[in-house]
């Protein structure tokens, strides 16, 4: 299998500031297109901490030349899907179809980023959903922990601090008039890109992107730069208690590299040491398997724009969390301490670079890896060098991203589960 590069990546930029990549593949019948402009949580205020997730689910629900009912009709009616979500830093959307029915269904994309009309009855509706999900948040150990331990791993008023989501009492008061504010401040085309990946080819997929998007115009997005944010210089913790639940989860971590950092890829194959490879690395062996002191424990560096978290995660019968931690902290430990045998600094180099080729088996694998490439300035060959630039870590680059990221005597660690008895 080819791995996607510059000879097949067609990238065209327009004049109103969108960024186009394009690669064929008349091998399956599907067209892809995965996207994202620049309108995210870091743009909202605190007090209205939801708007953009809000802003940007409600996309769908009507717009000036169709209902939320005709949207999704005319979706549904050949099989296909339309999304739109927004993250921290981003608004994502995409769409899959059959090829045939490629033109038809980006018309529908483009009609719901750029024409947007935010009912207020869908509005409403919508609301209702986001809020009865917040309710089941507060009852799920794990999605209570993560909420946790980003409000203690990050400043006050820092976007990775807060929950892209929201809470009920900021999305209570939202309205149609904020979304509408919201979206005419910050969606915006410059800055926006877009991958399309599938059965068409390059030069008819410039012509449909020029023909929906091309005379979208708007200011450039204006945002500061991700704040930074210091190490934990001791133990930051807190506990959740949830009546009635039998497990614990937890959260322990730290700030961790963004993704641009040249030192992510070896904090990537230093975290898969730790917590992914095999039953989840160094953590499922001892703290789970050999210990028997986690239901699972495994560990997850996000990268990103800024400093996104670097966590370990455990659920655990809440009798055992006190050793589960101590075991965890001891991994954490000897990763910071001793430098990685070379056997399994090999075992889990193989592991990363092998894996490569089964994200890029489907059409919706090579459109996020190729967004990724250019979201984060990686060029167009970096697939390609991939496996060099892993094979290229040493045991020290493992051992200096360790102790520059991870310490196992200061770290933030959240907790949610059954009060103690």
């Amino acid at each position: 299998m080819s791995i996607p590069g510059p000879d097949d990546i067609l990238r065209h930029e327009f004049p109103n500031g969108i960024v186009l990549l394009v690669r064929e593949n008349f091998t399956n019948p599907t067209v892809v297109l995965s996207g994202y402009l620049e309108a995210g949580s870091g743009d909202e205020t605190p007090p209205q901490a939801g708007l953009a997730s809000f802003t940007a689910s409600a996309l769908t629900r009507g717009t000036v030349h169709r209902t939320f009912d005709q949207i999704y009709e005319e979706v549904e009616s050949v099989g296909a899907s339309i999304g739109v979500s927004a993250g921290v830093y981003e608004t994502g959307f995409g769409i899959k179809c059959l090829a045939e029915d490629f033109p038809r269904i980006l018309e529908v994309l483009a009609d719901v980023l750029r024409n947007p009309t935010f009912p207020p009855q869908e509005v409403e509706k919508l609301r209702g959903e986001i809020i009865t999900d917040l309710e089941e948040r507060a009852h799920d150990t794990r999605r209570m922990a993560s909420l946790t331990f980003r409000e203690l791993a990050y400043p006050p008023g820092h976007p990775y601090g807060r929950s892209v989501n929201g809470y009920i009492e900021t999305v209570s008061p939202l309205t149609a008039d904020d979304l509408a504010a919201f979206y005419r401040a910050h969606y915006t085309p410059r800055g926006m890109v877009i991958t399309v990946v599938g059965a068409i080819g390059a030069v008819e997929a410039v012509d449909l992107i020029e023909r929906t998007f091309g005379d979208w115009n708007g200011p450039a997005p204006q945002r500061a730069p991700s704040p930074p944010v210091s190490p934990p210089e001791e133990v930051r913790q807190k506990f959740v208690p949830i009546p009635g639940k039998t497990q614990t989860d937890i959260v322990l971590g730290y700030p961790g590299p963004a993704r641009t950092d040249p030192a992510f890829l070896d904090a990537l194959l230093c975290n898969t040491i730790l917590g992914v490879f095999g039953m989840m690395g160094r953590l499922g062996d001892k703290v789970r398997d050999e210990q028997g002191l986690a239901y699972y424990s495994y560990s997850r560096v996000e990268g990103g724009r800024g400093p996104g978290p670097w966590t370990v995660i455990a659920g655990v019968n809440p009798a055992n969390v006190e050793r589960a931690l101590e075991s965890i902290r001891a991994e954490i430990r000897r990763i910071c301490q001793e430098p990685v045998p070379s056997e399994e600094l090999a075992d889990s180099q193989s592991f990363l670079v092998g894996s490569l080729p089964l994200r890029l088996e489907t059409n919706e694998g090579v459109a996020a890896a190729i967004l990724e490439m250019e979201r984060y300035g990686l060029g167009l060959d970096y697939l390609q060098r991939y496996g060099n630039l892993i094979r290229e870590i040493t045991p020290e680059r493992v051992l200096a991203a360790a102790q520059r990221w991870l310490n196992p005597d200061a770290y933030v660690l959240a907790m949610a589960g059954p009060p103690p008895s």
